[in-house]
């Protein structure tokens, strides 16, 4: 398991890993020791096919605050150019976590800011504590929205609502989250970590195979049309259809069990 500062990697139930951001004195900012701890531990996953499910959460009462406001605001008289490399490969080393395959979740136990938002957005479900916040307020700070916040917001609140979340900067509670879109669920604190890991291992307890491909079926909005969608599906479904897996799950149904898949 590669050395980790600012970040933890752990097995919290079979088939899932836990990923936590682990600088809550700084509120979990991307610091450069996170940014390349999250690289090496998203390459581990990555590399683990026992690997089923992926939750991301933060340490302490913030989930992350986005990029370290030190950083971007240290080389004023940089070049642009410059700095489009060193932005470009900020974003990158974070949505590193879409070339998993497996289903991610972010577990948003506090405050999500700017690109700790856009991590969040990343993952493909989005669980919140209750009196979460969560925002997009770059243009509070001068500057244009970054890590894919003008792509991925709109994919998963629409249009509209993107917007008015990345136009005003507004700050949005857990509740009205989840009114939008933004998140799929919102819990109680006292059980909040403890739910998102159960939902994790439900997910790392179906069929791999399946989980993964539907996984890849759904990412950035799922296909281009309808034609897309019966193309992708008559191959996919073929492919679980010849699996171990799929005679498995069968016979536990007609057997009223628990059905137990290996992923072959």
């Amino acid at each position: 398991m590669p050395e980790l500062t600012h970040l933890r990697l752990e097995r919290a139930r079979d088939g899932v890993v836990l990923l936590t951001l682990d600088n809550p004195d700084q509120r979990n900012a991307m610091s450069d020791d996170m940014t390349s701890s999250w690289v090496a531990a998203i390459d581990e996953i990555a590399a683990d096919r026992s690997v089923r499910a992926v939750v991301v959460t933060g340490e302490g009462t913030a989930f992350c605050s986005g990029g370290d406001t030190s950083w971007i605001a240290s080389e004023p008289d940089a070049s642009v150019d410059h700095l489009r490399t060193r932005m470009i490969g900020f974003y990158r080393a974070w949505l590193s976590i879409r070339r998993l395959e497996v289903p991610t979740i972010a577990a948003v136990n506090g405050p999500a800011i700017g690109a700790g938002l856009c991590l969040a957005l990343a993952c493909d479900l989005r669980y919140a504590a209750a009196g979460a916040r969560l925002g997009a307020p770059f243009v509070k700070l001068g500057m244009h929205p970054g890590m894919a916040a003008t792509f991925l917001l709109p994919n998963v609140v629409g249009e509209a609502h993107a917007r008015d979340l990345l136009l005003t900067g507004r700050v949005v509670d857990a509740d009205e989250a989840l009114r939008l879109g933004l998140v799929s669920r919102v819990i109680e604190p006292a059980s909040f970590v403890e739910e998102a890991l159960d939902a994790a291992a439900a997910i790392a307890a179906a069929a791999p195979i399946a989980t993964r491909l539907t996984t890849l079926a759904l990412r950035d909005g799922g296909h281009a049309d309808a034609e897309a969608c019966l193309q992708w599906e008559a191959m996919a479904q073929p492919i679980t259809l010849a699996t171990a897996d799929l005679q498995e799950g069968i016979r536990a149904a007609r057997e009223k069990r628990a059905p137990v898949f290996t992923g072959r």
